[in-house]
C-alpha cells in the first residue's frame, strides 16, 4: 500500500506527514466524530506525544487505539 503525503501547519510550522490512506480515513472519521478539524486533531495528538516519538507513528497508534471506541 502506498503512502499519501499531506502538508499542514503545526504550532506555526509547516510539516508534511505520510500515512497510508486507511489511516487518513480513520483520522478524518475521528475528527468528524469529535466535531473538530483534521489539523486540530493532529495538533492535539502532536501535543500529547512523547518527545522523540515520530508523529506519523503517533498518528497510527492513535487511530488504532480509537478504532471501535
Amino acid at each position: 500500500m502506498s503512502l499519501e503525503k499531506r502538508s499542514l501547519s503545526l504550532s506555526g510550522h509547516r510539516t508534511s506527514i505520510a500515512l497510508e490512506p486507511a489511516f487518513w480515513a480513520a483520522l478524518e472519521a475521528i475528527a468528524a466524530a469529535r466535531s473538530t478539524t483534521l489539523p486540530g486533531l493532529i495538533a492535539s495528538i502532536d501535543d500529547a506525544r512523547i518527545p522523540g516519538d515520530g508523529l506519523a507513528s503517533a498518528l497510527r497508534v492513535f487511530a488504532l487505539t480509537m478504532q471501535g471506541s
